[in-house]
């Protein structure tokens, strides 16, 4: 996976033709990696030598990709905390080191990927020379507009400030990267299309905010259900209490002094569903957990009529998409009380 990323298309015409894509120059390096990542020191880890490196890059949406190497034994260190951004190194061959914690290390190596927020710690590399790696550079500004948009909130630095390693070799992230890639046409470097270019951007955003967040312990879920505004958790609220009278969302929004309209905008904004959708999981739940708990005697249609439900054939074609069993298979197979 990978291995043709940033060399050919997805019909293998080959991209950047009539660009530089390697040097042995250090000036040229260098000057490569301030442009693509930000300002940063390099030093050769045998004395005089010189680089044989792999310069590829183009950017998909505000995300720079890049193929390097620096082709021998290499430290890279003070990267520019000003220049804002995030950079996610995927090694394709070799091995790479990088800080974890203040005192602790960890060695990236085929199909392993690494992310720090280089405006929020400090970071420092070293390539083993016989290294490869796909790059990500991502603005800072970038993830946090993605993540108030999809979560209703931004993390804090307990989420920025974690360097640490993600994903593994055949991964769903290292394919969202080969699919990105290859959508790029060799006869422009770019995506044609520019709204298919913007939602893999905001893709990868948001996939690697749930590989971040999932392996810094960090729940976003819990972050965004807490940033919603009030009249959005008092809608929750009043609908799980209500449920089983199956209110209306013009009832909940009556209750809450609001509009209708306003109570959906909310949700979609703050939850990505709307309200009625709330309302739809929260009476499926219920009814499942009622024929859960059935006693002998009880029906589907008796503990269906009790939670407010009329007509029986929708709210089954609603309870087995959302359980995979019909609502007398849960009933039937339910541990039998008396």
């Amino acid at each position: 996976m990978l291995n043709s990323a940033l060399l050919h298309d997805a019909y293998g015409k080959p991209l950047l033709e009539g660009k530089l894509t390697g040097s042995r120059e250090w000036g040229e390096v260098n000057a490569f990696c301030h442009r693509v990542y930000m300002p940063l020191a390099t030093r050769p880890l045998i004395k005089g030598a010189d680089p044989d490196a792999t310069l590829r890059t183009l950017t998909i949406g505000k995300i720079v990709f890049s193929r390097f190497c620096f082709g021998v034994s290499t430290r890279a260190d003070d990267f520019d905390p000003n220049s804002g951004n995030i950079i996610v190194v995927n090694t394709l061959k070799g091995s790479v080191r990088h800080p974890l914690g203040d005192k602790n290390s960890v060695d990236t190596r085929q199909g392993d990927s690494y992310v720090v927020d280089c405006s929020r710690t400090d970071y420092w590399n070293i390539a083993d020379g016989n290294d490869l790696q796909l790059n990500l550079t991502i603005p800072h500004a970038l993830m946090e507009e993605t993540a108030q948009r999809w979560y209703g909130f931004i993390p804090d630095d307990r989420l920025w400030k974690s360097r640490l390693l993600f994903g593994r070799e055949h991964s769903a992230w290292l394919s969202l990267l080969d699919y990105a890639t290859r959508s790029v046409d060799a006869r422009n470097n770019r995506i044609d299309n520019p709204l298919i270019e913007k939602r893999i951007e905001e893709t990868i955003c948001i996939e690697l905010l749930r590989n971040w967040a999932e392996n810094a312990d960090m729940n976003l879920e819990t972050g965004a259900r807490s940033a919603a505004p009030r009249y959005v958790r008092e809608a929750e609220r009043l609908i799980t209490e209500q449920a089983d009278m199956a209110p209306t969302i013009m009832d909940i929004a009556a209750q809450l002094e609001i509009s209708a309209r306003s109570l959906s905008d909310g949700f979609r904004r703050f939850r990505g569903i709307t309200p009625h959708d709330f309302l739809t999981a929260c009476r499926l739940d219920r009814i499942n957990e009622a024929l859960k708990s059935a006693r002998v005697g009880e029906t589907l249609t008796s503990i269906a009529a009790a939670k407010g439900y009329v007509n029986l054939h929708a709210m089954s074609q609603s309870y087995q998409r959302r359980f995979g069993e019909t609502p007398y298979q849960t009933l039937h197979n339910r541990p039998i009380k008396p």
